[in-house]
Parts: structure tokens; C-alpha cells; sequence
């Protein structure tokens, strides 16, 4: 059981998942900070608040903090278009290896077999 949880751990998808979720963890607190610090107060200068966290209303003894929930509806956006950023431009300095030539079928080596040799005959006459 020993080996093969070392084997688990050694394989690379697993090296691989730990790497993205350190990069994601450093990745989210950059991206908390732009929303804090950037995205919110221009989204405050429309909606006439900086903080949109302390938008609540309350209905009986119910608080409901939509403020808190567009602040994640923001956040999610703007990781979604960063990463959709990010692998767009990953994408586009990868090599696009071309494709392999696709192997001709059975049916047309022998219709190139009999071409060839009708052609000899025909030279051959």
C-alpha cells in the first residue's frame, strides 16, 4: 500500500495538480486585490458606493447582502476572463505541430497498384 501511494505521488499529473493549486492560491489573492482595489471603486462610482459589501436589505428580521454577492459575481468574471486570457495567450506560443498525413485507405493502394500497372501496360504497347 506504502509503494503505491508513492507511486500515486510520484506520477506527474499529480506534481502537475500541486503546482496549479499553489500558482492558483497566489493567483486568487492578486486577483481579490485587483477587485478590491480596482474594480470596486469603479463599480462604486456608478452605483454610488465604494464598498459593495455593506449593500444589504432587509426584509422582516432577514438580511439579505446582495453587496457581498455581486462582489463574487465580480470576482468570478474577472478570474474567468483572466484565465481565459491567460490560455489564450499560452495557446498561441505552444507549436502547433502540423498533422500527421493521413495513411491512404486499403482500397486506394490497390487502385494505385492497378493505375501503375495500366499505365505500364499502356507503355508497354
Amino acid at each position: 500500500m506504502l509503494k503505491e501511494f508513492k507511486d500515486f505521488i510520484a506520477r506527474g499529473n499529480v506534481i502537475d495538480m500541486a503546482v496549479g493549486i499553489i500558482v492558483g492560491a497566489a493567483f486568487t489573492s492578486i486577483v481579490n486585490s485587483l477587485v478590491t482595489n480596482l474594480i470596486n471603486p469603479l463599480v462604486g462610482l456608478f452605483v454610488g458606493k465604494i464598498d459593495l459589501s455593506n449593500l444589504v436589505f432587509t426584509v422582516g428580521d432577514a438580511q439579505f447582502k446582495y453587496g457581498a454577492f455581486l462582489n463574487a459575481v465580480i470576482n468570478f468574471l474577472i478570474i474567468a476572463f483572466v484565465v481565459f486570457m491567460l490560455v489564450k495567450g499560452i495557446n498561441r506560443f505552444r507549436k502547433k505541430e502540423a498533422p500527421a498525413p493521413a495513411k491512404p485507405s486499403p482500397e486506394a493502394e490497390y487502385l494505385r497498384e492497378i493505375t501503375e500497372l495500366l499505365k505500364e501496360r499502356k507503355a508497354d504497347n
